[in-house]
C-alpha cells in the first residue's frame, strides 16, 4: 500500500480535497483582508466571541462557509447549521424554541448558520426569523451568493451587519494551492509533486476566483497522473488545461452579478466605449444570460442615450432584434455587435427621455382640462357644446401650418423638448 492509499484509509470519510483543506481557524485564512485582516472588525467579533447577526455576502469559494465554520469553533454559543433551501416555518420554529429553552436554562445564546439564506421565503420564514433575533434569542449568520438587499427584508437587514466577500486574487488561489501541495497532514505533502509554475498560474487564472474550484482541479490533477520513474507525480500546463477545462464563469441571471454588468455594459455604450460594450456583452452571453434582454436593453439605449441625436440608431437597433427573432444565436451575435458598435459610437443625447420624463411628471401632478378647441367634435351634440368649434385644421394653411396654442392655457408656455446646441 502506498502512502496515498494510507493516507486516504486514515480518512475514513474520504473526504474531498477541498473539504479536508478547509481552514481550521482565521490565521489559515486565505483572502478576504478588508474584513477579517488583523485588528479588523469581524475578526475582532470572532476573537473576542462578541459575534451579533451578520450576512456573509460573496460568489461561490470565497470562504462563506468556511467562515462560519471558523466561528463555530471559537464561539462559546451553541451552533445550529440549517439550509435555507430545506427547512420549513415549522423547523425554524423548533430551532427557535430549542435556543430559548438554553438561554432560560443554561444562559446560553445560540447562533443560527443559515446557508443560502436567500432562498428563506419573504414573509413567514424571514418573519419567524425576525422576531427571534430582535428578541436575541438568536445570533445569526447568514451566507449568501445573491444580493442581501433584494433578497432579504429590510427589517432583518437593519438588524444585521452585512460583510461583503469578493473573489480572491490569482496570488492568493496559487499560495492555497501551493500549501496544499506542502501539507503532509490533510494535504499532498506525504507525496512528490512538481507542479510546473505555468500550471499554477493556468489554474488559478481559470478559476476566476473561486477557490473551490481551483483545489477540485488540483486534485483530479493529483488523482489522474501516474509517477515517473523517480516516483514523483509531474503536472504541467497540459495537465492543468485538461483538469481545468473551462473558465469559471461567476453570473446568475436574476441576481448581482446580471445588474452589475448589464449595468456596466449600458453605461459603456453610453460612454462611447464600443470595445468595453462589447466585452460585457461576451460576459452576459457567456454566463447564460437570455440575448433578448440584452437587445431590449439596446433599444432602451438608442432612445434614451442617442435619441434625435441620430434617429438611425433606433432602426438598428430594431434591425438587431429582427436579427435575433429570425436566424438566433449564435449567429446573431453579428448583428447584434454591429448595434452595439454603431449605437456606441453613435452622438448622444438625452433630449428625448427628458423631455418624456418632464412631461410624465407635469400630467401626474397637475391635471388641467383639454381646451375646449382640442375636445373631440365628432358626435352628435358636440357642437352645441362649443367642442372643437374654433379648432384650426393645419391643412387650410399655407405649409400645412397654422399656429394655435395646444397646451392646456395654465402651462401654455411650458417647453419640455430642447434640441442639443452643437
Amino acid at each position: 500500500m502506498d502512502l496515498f492509499t494510507m493516507a486516504m484509509d486514515k480518512n475514513p470519510a474520504n473526504k474531498p480535497l477541498a473539504e479536508r483543506m478547509r481552514p481550521r481557524n482565521l490565521d489559515e485564512f486565505y483572502g478576504q483582508e478588508k474584513i477579517i485582516g488583523k485588528e479588523r472588525l469581524l475578526r475582532r467579533l470572532i476573537e473576542t466571541d462578541n459575534l451579533t447577526s451578520i450576512i456573509l455576502y460573496g460568489p461561490p469559494g470565497v470562504g462563506k462557509t468556511t467562515l462560519a465554520t471558523i466561528i463555530s469553533k471559537e464561539t462559546k454559543c451553541e451552533f445550529v447549521k440549517i439550509n435555507a433551501t430545506t427547512i420549513g416555518v415549522k423547523d425554524i420554529k423548533e430551532c427557535i424554541n430549542k435556543a430559548d429553552e438554553l438561554i432560560k436554562l443554561y444562559g446560553k445564546r445560540t447562533i443560527f448558520f443559515i446557508d443560502e439564506i436567500h432562498a428563506l421565503k419573504r414573509g413567514a420564514q424571514q418573519d419567524v426569523l425576525l422576531n427571534a433575533v430582535e428578541k436575541g434569542t438568536v445570533i445569526l449568520i447568514g451566507a449568501t451568493t445573491e444580493n442581501p438587499y433584494f433578497e432579504i427584508n429590510g427589517a432583518l437587514l437593519s438588524r444585521s451587519k452585512i460583510f461583503q466577500l469578493e473573489h480572491l486574487s490569482e496570488d492568493e488561489i496559487i499560495n492555497i494551492l501551493k500549501n496544499i501541495i506542502n501539507d503532509s497532514e490533510r494535504g499532498y505533502g506525504f507525496l512528490k509533486i512538481d507542479i510546473e509554475p505555468n500550471a499554477f498560474k493556468y489554474i488559478a487564472d481559470l478559476s476566476n476566483g473561486d477557490a473551490r474550484s481551483a483545489i477540485n482541479a488540483l486534485e483530479l490533477a493529483v488523482l489522474s497522473t501516474n509517477k515517473n520513474n523517480e516516483g514523483k507525480i509531474i503536472i504541467n500546463e497540459e495537465i492543468a488545461q485538461e483538469c481545468m477545462q473551462k473558465r469559471v464563469i461567476n453570473y446568475d441571471k436574476t441576481g448581482d452579478n446580471h445588474y452589475d454588468m448589464a449595468s456596466a455594459f449600458i453605461k459603456s455604450m453610453r460612454g462611447s466605449d464600443p470595445d468595453a460594450a462589447l466585452y460585457w456583452f461576451a460576459r452576459m452571453i457567456l454566463g447564460g444570460e437570455d440575448p433578448k434582454f440584452i437587445v431590449r436593453r439596446i433599444i432602451v439605449h438608442a432612445s434614451e442615450d442617442v435619441g434625435m441625436a441620430d434617429p438611425r440608431a433606433m432602426l438598428i437597433a430594431h434591425a438587431a432584434w429582427n436579427a435575433l427573432q429570425t436566424i438566433g444565436m449564435p449567429e446573431a451575435r453579428i448583428p447584434i455587435a454591429e448595434a452595439i458598435i454603431y449605437i456606441s459610437k453613435a452622438k448622444k443625447s438625452n433630449a428625448v427621455i427628458c423631455a418624456v420624463d418632464a412631461a410624465f411628471e407635469d400630467a401626474k401632478n397637475q391635471q388641467y382640462r383639454v381646451p375646449i378647441h382640442l375636445r373631440d367634435a365628432h358626435y352628435k351634440g358636440a357642437k352645441n357644446l362649443e367642442n372643437g368649434v374654433s379648432y384650426k385644421y393645419p391643412h387650410n394653411y399655407p405649409g400645412h401650418y397654422v399656429e394655435q396654442q395646444y397646451f392646456p392655457s395654465e402651462i401654455k408656455n411650458k417647453k419640455y423638448y430642447e434640441e442639443d446646441q452643437d
